[in-house]
């Protein structure tokens, strides 16, 4: 099993809401790294657009995940994520090759947002944090669905 989950928004231990924030301090910190996709901006979250042939990259961080496996749990319901039913799901949790700041690679779970990104503000920096310093943090109130990142 992938012990590494790759963060790049709300997972991260800045940006997240109080219903994630308790699970989020329990990750332990391994190093910053990127992916191969697009950053988009839904609002009160970002979603990533992986590919392994985009030109742009996505910033984030790898964190190493808790022996518990309630974490992930958690983790999944906190992103829309059903893995009984991932077509439906707002993110999908799956592998996918994260390349770390020393230029190593490793596999490791992203969320990847399972919806067409429309309108949405294509975050050209690849990286959440940069976008977000000033705005302040959100909760998951109004959101028909607490969604991650």
């Amino acid at each position: 099993m992938t012990r590494h989950l790759f963060v790049y928004g709300t997972l991260e231990p800045a940006h997240a809401p109080a219903e994630i924030a308790a699970e989020v301090r329990r990750l332990r910190p391994v190093g910053s790294g990127s992916v191969r996709g697009r950053l988009y901006d839904l609002g009160e979250y970002p979603g990533a657009v992986v590919s392994r042939t985009s030109p742009s990259i996505i910033k984030g961080r790898v964190v190493e995940l808790p022996e518990d496996q309630q974490i992930l749990s958690s983790i999944d319901a906190y992103e829309g994520f059903d893995p009984d039913h991932p077509q439906g799901s707002l993110f999908i949790r799956k592998r996918w090759p994260v390349t770390l700041a020393d230029g190593s690679r490793m596999s490791c779970w992203i969320y990847n947002y399972n919806r067409k990104p429309g309108d949405a503000r294509l975050i050209s920096s690849g990286s959440y944090t940069a976008r977000n310093g000033s705005r302040k943090r959100h909760t998951a109130s109004g959101r028909s669905r607490s969604a991650s990142r």
